[in-house]
This record gives structure tokens, sequence and C-alpha cells, in this order.
């Protein structure tokens, strides 16, 4: 079989036979790894029948109405249908018929003015026609003229006397209440995605169970029934400098589980369960199964961790098998859906408080940009997602075998086939406390790349993903919820995508580090982009004063990492960085020790407190001039990532004369602007 038909159906498909690297040289994706990818999306090509098949599909699929269809307010809207008379109901039930016209790339209805989510019969066939704003909600909507500024802090690092070792909902609600008086606008936090009950082992962030369903490890614990060893246990979490994930997790599960039983007691309490099972319908009931039965495999077996490898009956999450299981296991499923609640409870309690502080955005959440292959949502949406392929990064100059993330990414063409309900579940799960979303790896919603299981990182290939479907959706979910969207568009994005980014009023993200010209000079941040949100550093990157104490590099060196020549690059750096924080107005007179944290983190705010960018974003370590970073990428356990704790408590955190401060300095240069 010859590779030409191969690529014809991997283009026809959106998979890119070619991809190009950071110096511009072409290279063209391994035969295997085509087949594998495009196995993935359902269309088998491992002979000439199978791809001729496949096209036919292909083909098939581009002409009928799929369940759902996007449009732009005002603008026609295009159907990939033949032409028929139409019965257009919007959502306030106005009713428009008519007759659909051929307009040769599809079939036509007149514009819709109103964003919405509206009925539309065409002949004998139904859709939903979601139409998406002229722009989501923005920055300057929720402060009139921008020029604000928020806090972005890793939850579980939250401290309080009885939270019991991880940072949990209430605990939040405390700093968003600091974080106000001292005149933020927003608090972003780290993902708050489920993860798996049954294995507190597992606990990144960014690798869920479920972007639908909340991470009831921060739940708040501590007003429960008395329970004299819950208490001890708890304090010695406490006194902690680290999260210990396992152990105060599972003393966490096993406290609530208590409490569950207090609760079914309690019929307020087991009325208000009722309601939020009702309100949160399939999506809440899947999740809570799911729960049960990792739990019950999981216990039984570790190798039957991953639900691929259950028994095949209960693969299926709507086998008969599976129901007669929720049947026989009502009890734990309840208690799963018990811990959603009070989840769900505290993370609107803490939004609640944040706006009561008077900030004008509030909580902005962090959406991940993919799941564990092995959890809640892949095997309640398996049609939907791209079972046996991972996402991750092509080699580039700091990854030369490039990345695997781990993560399962939804299918294209499985979300338009089912007119993208996966989709919308997490994104209005992500809204539905918030007045803010991050969208991780923003640049998955107009390509992904992705690896056959078991694969390197290298033996990739770019999927397209309906950019325009996906955008239309983010702006309608964020003009519904009143929601600003920011969008982190770092590494490599495809030409044209951050101005796409920004006329759908999603802000991309400016990071000092990378904001540099081509002679590697520090840029004014009086030039760096408007609309969007401006950061000193992330999550995944040194933190001010580590980065100026060369903290980063010790990591590295200590881990075999470090390439020759660093602290001499870094010397040079530091010069730059001075320069121009002297130059930018935030800094005068010689740069300070290696060892002044304080001094460059005070220069680093007012720096990007200076840009031109509507929105800045503080990360909490340089609020406190910390040295160490949360996460240290390409590490395990040989770093303690996603674990550090503050050293004080979260409701006067910041009231510190010198991090007070820092913020009052940050404030005043915003409101400069």
């Amino acid at each position: 079989m010859s590779d030409e038909a191969l690529i014809r159906l991997a283009a026809a498909a959106g998979v890119a036979p070619t991809w190009t690297d950071v110096f511009g040289q072409q290279h063209a994706v391994a035969p295997p790894s085509l087949r594998a990818v495009l196995a993935a999306l359902d269309l088998p090509a491992a002979n000439e029948s199978d791809i001729e098949e496949s096209l036919q599909r292909l083909k098939g699929g581009a002409t009928s109405l799929p369940p759902l269809v996007t449009a732009s307010a005002g603008a026609p809207v295009t159907l990939p249908a033949l032409p028929a008379q139409y019965k257009l109901t919007l959502e306030d039930g106005r009713i428009f018929e008519g007759t659909a016209e051929d307009h040769g790339a599809g079939t036509v209805i007149p514009a819709i003015l109103e964003p919405g989510y509206h009925q539309l019969i065409l002949g004998e066939r139904e859709t939903l026609v979601a139409v998406a704003p002229s722009r989501g909600f923005t920055v300057s909507d929720a402060v009139p003229g921008g020029r604000t500024w928020g806090i972005a802090v890793q939850l579980y690092a939250l401290r309080r006397k009885g939270d019991g070792g991880i940072g949990d909902f209430t605990g939040l609600a405390e700093f968003a209440r600091a974080a106000g008086r001292h005149g933020a606008a927003a608090v972003a936090i780290s993902p708050v995605h489920a993860q798996f009950s049954a294995d507190p082992d597992r606990f990144s962030p960014y690798s869920p169970s479920s972007r639908t369903a909340l991470n009831v490890l921060h739940v708040a614990v501590d007003d429960g029934p008395p329970d004299i060893t819950w208490e001890a246990r708890a304090q010695n979490f406490e006194a902690e400098p680290l999260v210990d994930w396992p152990g105060a997790g599972r003393t966490r599960l096993a406290r609530m589980r208590s409490m569950f039983d207090t609760a079914r007691k309690n019929p307020a309490e087991q009325a208000a369960l009722r309601a939020f099972i009702a309100k949160s319908g399939d999506v809440l009931r899947m999740h809570a199964i799911f729960e049960a039965l990792h739990a019950h495999f999981f216990i039984q077996n570790p190798a039957l961790w991953h639900w691929q490898n259950w028994p095949a009956e209960m693969q299926d999450p709507h086998s008969p098998a599976v129901q007669e299981f929720a049947r026989e296991h009502a009890d734990d499923i309840e208690y799963h859906a018990y811990m959603q609640m009070l989840a769900d409870r505290g993370l609107a309690y803490a939004h609640a408080e944040a706006r009561a502080a008077g900030m004008a955005i509030g909580l902005v959440t962090d959406l991940a940009v993919g799941t564990d292959s092995g959890g809640s949502h892949c095997w309640s949406r398996q049609a939907e997602t791209l079972l046996g392929l991972t996402v991750g990064a092509p080699p580039d100059l700091l990854q030369r075998q490039g990345q695997n993330w781990g993560l399962a990414a939804f299918s294209p063409r499985g979300l338009r086939d089912a007119g993208f309900g996966a989709y919308l579940e997490m994104l209005r799960s992500a809204l539905a406390h918030a007045g803010g979303m991050r969208i991780d790896h923003a640049m998955g919603l107009n390509r992904l790349w992705v690896i056959p299981q078991g694969a390197s990182g290298a033996d990739g290939a770019y999927l397209s993903m309906p950019e325009q479907d996906l955008m239309r959706l983010v702006m309608l979910e964020s003009h519904r919820h009143s929601a600003i969207v920011l969008a982190e568009d770092l590494g490599t994005v495809p030409e044209g995508f951050s101005g796409r980014l920004d006329a759908a009023g999603m802000d991309g993200m400016r990071v000092l580090w990378f904001e540099r010209d081509q002679n590697k000079h520090f840029v004014n941040p009086a030039w760096w982009t408007p609309h969007a949100s401006a950061m000193t550093s992330t999550h995944d990157l040194p933190t001010v004063a580590g980065w100026w104490c060369g903290r980063d590099i010790d990591w590295r060196e200590k881990l075999g990492h470090a390439a020759a020549g660093e602290r001499e690059e870094r010397d040079a750096d530091k010069a730059l960085l001075w320069e121009a924080f002297v130059a930018s107005g935030a800094a005068q007179g010689e740069a300070p020790a290696a060892d002044d944290c304080a001094g460059v983190a005070d220069a680093a705010c007012a720096h990007v407190g200076g840009s031109a960018c509507e929105l800045v974003m503080l990360p909490l370590e340089d609020a406190l001039a910390a040295v160490e970073q949360p996460n240290l990428p390409g590490t395990l356990d040989e770093h303690p990532n996603w674990r550090r704790r503050t050293a004080f408590d979260s409701a006067t955190l910041l009231d510190d004369a010198r991090i007070s401060a820092r913020l009052a300095l940050l404030d005043r240069t915003r409101k400069r602007q």
C-alpha cells in the first residue's frame, strides 16, 4: 500500500502529515503514527479498503446535520445540509419560519441576532444553533477601562487552623477576603477538577479524573462531628511544610464518610442532597458511579486502576451490569454525590466571599488541557475522547525528544457527532462558581500534538480541532456567565491565533521572562499587548526571587539537568532585567544582591504593574518574594511538585508589612495606568 492514500485521508481528517520544528525544518509523520491517530478518530487506515471507506465516511459527515451547529450573532447561519423549509425557535420562545437557501458552501438561513441556544428544525431534521456574541465577556466589561489586578494562588498551599493539612475552600474564602481588602479584583486558583478518591497518591491538579466534577479533598471538614482522633491527625498534617496528599487525603476522606453518616440523619441535608442530585443530572450520577466502581476494583487489585482493565461489561457506562452495580452500591454512590455537593457548596461560598470583598471579577478557575484516560470523564464520554492517544508537544529547544503529558483530550469528530456535550459540560462546570476561567494550553482550541499510546513525544502529529466552534462556545458561555476568559498562549503559537483570541475577547498571557526582543533585551511593559493578562511568572517557571538567586539552576544541578554556562548566562540576564526595571521606572540605583529577594520582587511587581495589559495576575509566590516554585517540569518525586504550603494563615498572610506594601505598590501602579 502506498503512503499517498494514507496521507490523503490524514489531511482530510485534519491530521497533519508533516510538521515544522523551531529551526524551520519540516518533518514527515511516520505512517504508523498516522494510522494510530486515524484509528483514534474512528477512521481505520490499515489498508486501501479501510482508507477508501474512511474517506467516504468523512464525505458523508460533511453534509449531515449534526446535533449542534455554531454561528455568530448577526451573521447568516451556514448549515451542512440540503435546502429545506425551516422553523427556528429562539430561547425566548419567538418563532421564525422560512426556506433555507443553497449558497454553494452550504445551506444558509438568515442571521440570528440573539446569542443563545436556539432550536432549529430543517426539513425533517433538528439541531441546536449555538449563537455566540461578537465577543465574550471581557475584563473591561467587569472593570470599565480595565487596568486592574489579581493574585494567582495554588489552592492546596493555603493554610488555616483546622484544614487538616490541605488548603480548602474555607481557606480560599478567607484569602479572597484578604485579597479584596488589598484592592485585588480577582483570585485565580489552581485547578479544582476531580481526582481519584480511591487513590489519593495521585494529586497533580493538571491530571484530573474529570473536569466536570470537583476535587473533594478541598472540602472543609473541621465543622463535622467531634472526633478526637481526627483532630490529632489533622494537627499533625497542618504542622507540615508540605502537603501529605496520601496521608491527609485518606484522613480527610474518612472524615467525610463520618460527615455523610451524620448528614443522613438530617432531613434538611437530605433534602439539599436530593435537590443537588436532581439539578446535576447524569453528569453527577456518572461521576459518582465511576468513583464507586473505581474504588471497588482498585481496592481488590491495583492492576485494575484503569477502567479499560475492568471486566468488559463494566467498561460500558450504560451497560446493564453497571446499572445493577449502581443499585447494589446506592449508598456509596450517594456518598460520592454528597461529597460533590459539599465541594460545590464550598466553591460557591468562596466565590461569593470574593465578590462580597469588593472584587469585580472574583474567582478565576483553571481549566486543565486534558484528563487522565483512566478517569471518570473518559469512561463516561468515550465516544468524545481520543482513546489511545495522549497529548504533548513536539521536540523543541528545551525538550529534544518532545513532551508526552500523558493526558487524554477530546476527539474533534466525537465532539461534533455528540453535539459538543462533553465540552459544554466542562465549560459550565468551570464557570459555575467563578467570575473567570483560565484555559491551560489554549492552542488546543486550534490544534493538539497527539501521540500514540506508549510512543515518545517525537512520534506525534498535529490534529486540527474545530477552533471556530470551540471558540464560539467559549464566547457564548463566557457571555452567559458574565465571566472573563484567560487563554494561555505560551509556546509554539499557530499563526494568527493570538489575534483570533483577542477578537473573541479572550486575554492571552504575557509573562515577564518571555517578553524579550531579538537581542534578548526585556521589552518595556508599556509595549505589551493590551488585551492580555500580564504575569511575573507561572507555576511552571521560577519565581522572581528564585530566578534572581538562581534557585532553579540549583535544582537542575542537583538533578543533573543543568547546562554548561547557565550561571554566567543568568548573570548577564539579571543585568538586562534590572536595566529594564530602571528603564520602566520600577526601580532605581544599582541591582540588589543575589539574596535580596524582597527588593527584586518589589521591582518586578511595579514593572509588570506598569504594563499596557488590562489585567495583571500576580502569583502569590511573587507577592511573598518566595524562592521556590510550585512545580518543576520534568520531575516527579525528585521535586515536591504541587505540595508546597504557605508559612502563615491565609486570612492574615497578605497583612505582613512588606507584603502589604508590595501589593499597595502594585495597586497604585495599576491605577496610574
